[in-house]
């Protein structure tokens, strides 16, 4: 066995733009400054807050008849908020939404990507709350928002993982095929995230928070938990990829139970569609972010 000399700088408090703060009844993490250098950064240091990432009910889509926009600062702008997420997961769809048009962003899509500013001017020192505790149970939800991209009718797969507190793994992205139903939709969801609680059920058992039980993943919509619980083929599922199917083996392997829960208890909601104020702000709670005073400045 290698020894290596090591040095204890004691607690971590800051670690690649990243704010930490470590307490007895949990850990806070934050990105209070880097929010502060982006606002600056896009003259937006002292805009009208608002209180969604996102207008409710918007669509956007590719040509919307407006005029073009500088490419390289809107594709600046949305690299910026993507690294944000890291702490943020509240505007993880808005953000992951908007970075399809990096292309060839137009006003529209600007406006959009500065809205996402002003909702942070207003939130900046918010971040994640971890709460201690002795639970290790990992625990997902899986949602989906049907044929919601307007160029490509195609959907958003959305996913968070938790382990009895914030969540810790998240996920937002536009599914690779057209789903033919809201169910179809919704079982591509819950296979992509079948697969990232597995992963995660590895990781924990090297260290030494092995899953003695299915992980439980919780998805609003029968129709696909009965697809994954009914090998037969039917008219309205055989067509559907094969790699899809894993999460069928992996509830047979006792390693995934997909569970109903309604939509007012889906916390993936708020990572496939643009929530009401009240419903986002309820959501945001339940996934442990919020604002928490820290002293320590950087």
């Amino acid at each position: 066995m290698k020894t290596f000399e090591m040095s204890d700088l004691g607690l971590m408090h800051f670690f690649l733009g990243i704010e930490i703060n470590q307490e007895k009844e949990g850990i806070f993490i934050c990105q209070r400054k880097y929010t502060k250098t982006l606002l600056k950064k896009f003259k937006m240091e002292s805009c009208k807050t608002v209180t969604t990432p996102l207008v409710t009910g918007e669509k956007y889509q590719k040509e919307d008849g407006s005029q073009k926009v500088d490419g390289s600062m809107y594709r600046s702008l949305i690299g910026s908020l993507l690294y944000l997420t890291a702490t943020r997961p509240d505007i993880m769809f808005a953000t992951s939404l908007l970075s399809r048009f990096m292309q060839s962003p137009s006003q529209v899509h600007y406006a959009a990507a500065k809205r996402i500013l002003r909702y942070l001017r207003g939130t900046k020192d918010f971040g994640i709350w971890y709460k201690s505790t002795n639970d290790a149970k990992l625990v997902g939800y899986t949602d989906s928002d049907w044929a919601g991209s307007v160029d490509d009718m195609k959907s958003t797969s959305g996913y968070t993982f938790s382990l009895e507190s914030g969540i810790f793994s998240w996920a937002s992205k536009k599914q690779a095929t057209v789903a033919q139903s809201s169910a179809e939709a919704e079982y591509i969801a819950a296979a992509t995230t079948s697969n990232q609680a597995i992963w995660l059920r590895r990781i924990l058992e090297d260290m030494g928070e092995k899953q003695e039980e299915p992980t439980t993943i919780y998805c609003d919509n029968k129709s696909a938990i009965a697809i994954t619980k009914n090998p037969v083929q039917h008219s309205r599922t055989k067509h559907i990829d094969i790699k899809y199917h894993s999460l069928r083996e992996a509830t047979t392997r006792g390693e995934i139970e997909l569970k109903y829960c309604s939509t007012e208890e889906q916390l993936a909601d708020i990572f496939t569609k643009a929530l009401p104020r009240n419903k986002f702000e309820e959501v945001r709670m339940k996934i442990g972010v919020c604002h928490k005073h820290i002293k320590r400045e950087y």
